[in-house]
């Protein structure tokens, strides 16, 4: 297991990135001050995002279902906790968007290679739970530390 979103696994069975780009942000917005430079204050952490790249062969590795399972995830608007595979948990996650682009195509039409780019947002941790993820915004069951 590379990592896992929600109960999305990212292997090589599944699907396999080769790159994973992350950039925080944090808020300090700015006052103007005469004769001096702007006034800031620190107000909190800005956005985190994270894009996962890679490739897929599935007469290799991976499988044609892997992309279409994370588009009805990012279909239902839930936030997925996100922990990779030595145990870091990353928090909880939303998919913000893919993108697939599919080459050496077989007589059918199939694509016998297909890159990636899976997009990801970083939302408040109360919104996602390991076993699969909540609706943004819906409340917490009563017995959810259970």
């Amino acid at each position: 297991m590379m990592m896992s979103l929600g109960q999305f696994v990212f292997s090589l069975n599944t699907l396999a990135f080769e790159e994973l780009k992350r950039q925080t942000t944090w808020r300090h917005p700015s006052n103007s001050r005469v004769g001096q430079r702007p006034a800031r204050q620190f107000v909190g952490p800005g956005d985190d995002t994270i894009n996962l790249t890679g490739v897929q062969v599935p007469e290799f590795m991976g499988t044609r279902q892997s992309l279409p399972q994370l588009r009805d995830m990012a279909d239902s608007g839930r936030a997925w906790a996100m922990v990779d595979g030595a145990g870091g948990v990353y928090g909880a996650w939303v998919i913000e968007g893919i993108s697939e682009t599919g080459s050496v195509f077989v007589a059918q039409g199939v694509p016998r290679r297909v890159s990636f780019d899976l997009s990801l947002a970083r939302v408040d941790d109360n919104l996602a739970d390991a076993s699969g993820g909540v609706n943004p915004g819906e409340p917490w069951p009563v017995d959810w530390w259970i």
